[in-house]
C-alpha cells in the first residue's frame, strides 16, 4: 500500500513523502526510465549512488520480452532486475499509442501486431492490471488511451479529444475493478486525459476522483504539442489534482519542464531525455546543455561540468568522453548517462531543499527558481 505526507509548501510547490512497502520516496522526485526493467547503461548500484529512489518499468515491453512466465519465476520484477527500491510501471497505453496505424482501438481494448514477432495481441485494462500485479510494481497505472495532439496532420478536435478521454475513463473504472478483484496490495494511479481542452481535463479528473485512486497523473502531454500549450494545460490541471495524493506528470521532460512542474505542484516526474540524450552525447548541466560530440571538445581537459561530484566528472575529461562518444564506445554512453541522471536527481534534491527553506526564508523557492533559469541561460563555457 502507499501513503502520502505533505511536509512543506512554497506557493503551489510541494515537498512531500511517499511511503511504500519497499521504501520511502522524498518528493519532488525524478524517476529514471527502465523500459525493459533496466535503466539503460546503469546498474542498480549506480542508480542508488546517483540518488535514484524509484525507477520505471513498462508493462507493454516486459509483457512481450522477457514475458510474464520468466518474471513470475522470480516472484516479480524486483528480484528479476536486482532493484529492491520502489518501481512504478506504466500501463502500456502510451506504447500502443506509439504503434500508430498498426493498432486498432476498440471498447474492449487495443488489438495490435507484436513488434517482436508479429503475433496478434489484445491489451485490455484487465490484462494490463494482471500484468502489473505479476510484475509486483509498487505503483501501477490505469490502462488509458493517450490522446494524440495531431490526427492526420491536424490538431485533434474537441470531439475527438472528448471521445478519447471518455474511453480512458471507462477503461480507468475497469482497471480499478480488476485491480481490486486481484487483491493487488500495491497502489494504482489514475491518469487525467483530455487533450488541449481545459474543460475535458476537468471532466476527466472528476470522473477519476469519483472512482478513487491512490494517486493521480497528468497524461497526454509532451506528445507533439507546442510548449506553450503544454504549459497551459499543466498550469490549469496540476492545482486541481487532489491535494492529499501524489501528483505525477508523465513523460516530461527537460530540466526547465521539471522546474515549472514543481512550481505548479507536481510531485513525480519521468522522462527518457537524460538517458536517451546521453547516448547521443547530449549532456545536461547547471549552465545549459553540452553537445559533447562537437569537435571543440576534442582536447578539452575540463570535466563535463566543473564542480559536479558524479563519477564521470570526478574521473574523466571532456576530451576523453568526446573521444568515447565519437567512436561509439559504450563507456562513453555510460559516463554520459551517469552524469545526466546525477544532474536530474540533484535538481530535484535542490528543489526539495528550496521548498523546505521557504518555510523559514520567504521567497527562497522563487529565488532558487530564478537562479536556476539564470544559470541555464548562461550556457556552457
Amino acid at each position: 500500500m502507499l501513503s502520502f505526507e505533505l511536509c512543506a509548501r512554497a506557493g503551489a510547490a510541494r515537498r512531500g513523502r511517499i511511503t511504500t512497502a519497499r521504501g520511502t520516496i522524498e518528493t519532488p522526485v525524478f524517476m529514471p526510465v527502465g523500459t525493459y526493467g533496466a535503466v539503460k547503461a546503469m546498474s542498480p548500484r549506480e542508480l542508488l549512488e546517483a540518488g535514484a529512489q524509484i525507477i520505471l518499468g513498462n508493462t507493454f515491453h516486459l509483457w512481450l520480452r522477457p514475458g510474464l512466465a520468466v518474471i513470475e519465476r522470480f516472484g516479480g520484477l524486483h528480484r528479476f532486475n536486482g532493484w529492491s527500491s520502489p518501481i512504478l510501471t506504466d500501463s502500456g497505453g502510451f506504447q500502443v499509442f506509439s504503434l500508430g496505424a498498426t493498432r486498432k482501438i476498440g471498447e474492449e481494448g487495443v488489438r495490435f501486431a507484436s513488434p517482436v514477432n508479429g503475433d496478434r495481441l489484445l491489451l485490455t485494462p484487465e490484462v494490463s492490471m494482471d500484468i502489473q500485479k505479476a510484475l509486483d510494481s509498487d505503483v501501477a497505472m490505469v490502462f488509458d488511451e493517450c490522446t494524440p495532439y495531431q490526427i492526420d496532420g491536424r490538431a485533434a478536435t474537441r470531439d475527438e479529444a472528448a471521445g478519447s478521454m471518455q474511453l480512458s475513463l471507462r477503461w480507468a473504472r475497469r482497471s480499478r475493478e480488476q485491480f481490486d478483484r486481484g487483491a493487488n496490495p500495491n497502489a494504482l494511479f489514475g491518469i487525467v486525459q483530455g487533450g488541449m481542452f481545459e474543460e475535458l481535463r476537468e471532466e476527466s479528473l472528476a470522473g477519476l476522483t469519483d472512482i478513487g485512486f491512490h494517486g493521480y497523473a497528468i497524461g497526454g502531454l509532451s506528445v507533439g504539442e507546442p510548449k506553450e500549450e503544454m504549459m497551459r494545460i499543466l498550469a490549469h490541471t496540476a492545482p486541481r489534482l487532489p491535494d492529499d495524493r501524489p501528483r505525477y506528470l508523465m513523460g516530461v521532460g527537460t530540466p526547465e519542464d521539471l522546474v515549472e512542474g514543481v512550481a505548479a505542484g507536481i510531485d513525480m516526474f519521468d522522462c527518457v531525455l537524460p538517458t536517451r540524450n546521453a547516448r547521443n552525447g547530449w549532456l545536461f548541466t547547471r549552465f545549459g546543455d553540452l553537445r559533447l560530440r562537437n569537435a571543440r571538445f576534442r582536447d578539452d581537459p575540463r570535466p563535463i561540468e566543473p564542480g559536479c561530484a558524479c563519477h564521470a566528472c570526478a574521473g574523466f575529461s571532456r576530451a576523453y568522453v568526446h573521444h568515447l562518444q565519437r567512436i561509439d564506445e559504450i563507456l562513453g554512453a555510460r559516463l554520459a548517462t551517469i552524469h545526466n541522471l546525477h544532474y536530474y536527481l540533484g535538481l530535484m534534491r535542490s528543489a526539495r531543499d528550496a521548498i523546505e527553506a521557504a518555510a523559514t526564508v520567504p521567497g527562497a523557492f522563487e529565488q532558487w527558481r530564478r537562479e536556476f533559469a539564470a544559470n541555464r541561460a548562461r550556457g556552457v563555457v
